[in-house]
């Protein structure tokens, strides 16, 4: 029988190594691209995981895996899909998730695409993450399931994954924990056994933001403005509602703040480089607790800023999915109008699982949470799970 070929998306770090050495061990045919996404260093912190130290370090390990190896050049489709789109969301005053998109426009898209047409059956990356497949009505659905590692899952990341994606995707270091990871790479001698994971956007490495967001979004001052806990909306009763679709509008809804709610108490140099819930970069001293950023609005080139992370304009309990951007990895459980489901979800990578209720209505998804969330941050990605099984996600509107 003709073995079955996987191209691994070598990425130069330990987890795709031990990837590619566990498929081969376990009779795959095995071949390695490195994918060069990014050409532009000006714009990276130096000796910040460059690409080309990570590609020749891809490179040795398919050497040493005995595994033919190529690189791909995916920079163009790179920056139309995922850089373009970045300061498109930065712009509208949205705060998007490079690494979600990463995987379902470039590592499960393009990539993939490249890959079957050298033949591949599957395309394997160093997630991780499961996949387990079921039949339900005479047909094969996929799930996208979380890594054994609690401390690593990284199935948030995969949260957009359609089942075509899915079917053709394998995960070899789902079922591990990263130490087991790091001691098999060093048993093997590949040169990534310890190497620190990389940080920073996906493939890119870590990049200084305001810089990067610079090269299309030109600076402008505008004011910061710091909103007490005690400013009246906050203290405001709630009125009565006539559905619960009302009250989870009204809850979700965001508060349209003005400067005269405030004191102006700082500049910046442009709202688009700022991000809900974010502490650093305020420069602004002598408050009692450290500045949260609670609000920006582009149009008005305005910060607004509160005292502390237990500020009321951080914590809101309900958001909202639209349905053009709602995504069902499982569409055989897809809610239909008026349903709701009991699931966990998360606002960010690494967050805890948190209680929650969807609530489908005509369009979109309200996602309640049972406890106050903080920093629920517009272009940011919710995904939900039943039991450890991560199946569907949206973009927070």
């Amino acid at each position: 029988m003709k073995k079955k070929r996987v191209i691994v998306g070598l990425s130069g770090g330990v987890d795709s190594s031990v990837a590619a050495y566990l498929l081969k061990i376990q009779g795959y045919e095995v071949i390695g691209l490195f994918m060069k996404n990014w050409h532009d260093d000006s714009v990276t912190i130096s000796n910040e995981c460059p690409w080309l130290d990570d590609s020749n370090d891809a490179m040795l390990v398919a050497d040493k895996l005995g595994i033919p190896f190529q690189t791909v050049d995916l920079s163009e489709q790179y920056k139309e899909r995922i850089v373009d789109y970045m300061f498109n969301e930065y712009e509208k005053g949205r705060t998007p998730n490079p690494d979600v998109l990463c995987n379902r426009e470039i590592k499960f898209d393009v990539f993939m695409k490249i890959a079957l047409e050298l033949g591949a059956d599957y395309v394997a990356t160093g997630h991780y993450c499961r996949k387990n497949t079921i039949e339900k009505d005479g047909k094969q659905i996929h799930q996208l399931l979380a890594g054994v590692d609690a401390n690593k899952d990284q199935s948030y990341f995969l949260c957009q994954l359609s089942q075509d994606q899915l079917a053709k995707a394998l995960f070899p270091v789902g079922e591990l924990l990263k130490p087991e990871v790091r001691n098999i790479a060093a048993q093997q001698g590949l040169i990534t056994a310890e190497k620190k994971d990389s940080q920073g956007l996906c493939f890119i490495g870590k990049v200084r933001l305001p810089e990067f967001l610079q090269q299309q979004l030109k600076p402008k001052e505008g004011v910061i403005v710091e909103v007490s806990e005690d400013f009246d909306v906050y203290k405001q009763e709630l009125p009565v509602f006539q559905s619960k679709e009302e009250e989870l509008q009204f809850v979700s809804k965001k508060i349209d703040y003005k400067i005269r709610d405030g004191k102006i108490v700082g500049k910046h140099q442009g709202a688009h480089y700022f991000t809900k819930g974010q502490r650093k970069g305020l420069a602004v001293g002598g408050t009692v607790e450290p500045l949260f950023v609670i609000e920006t609005n582009v149009e008005d080139n305005v910060i607004y800023t509160g005292q502390g992370k237990r500020h009321p304009g951080l914590l809101k309990n309900v958001l909202f999915v639209s349905n053009d951007e709602l995504h069902w990895i499982r569409e055989d459980l897809k809610l239909q109008l008026d349903e709701t489901m009991e699931v966990m979800a998360r606002i960010r990578y690494r967050q805890p699982l948190q209680k929650a209720i969807l609530y489908k209505v005509d369009s979109g998804l309200y996602v309640e949470f049972q406890e106050l969330q903080s920093a629920i941050t517009e272009g940011q990605f919710v995904a939900w799970y039943l039991d450890d099984e991560l199946i569907g996600s949206g973009v927070i509107s």
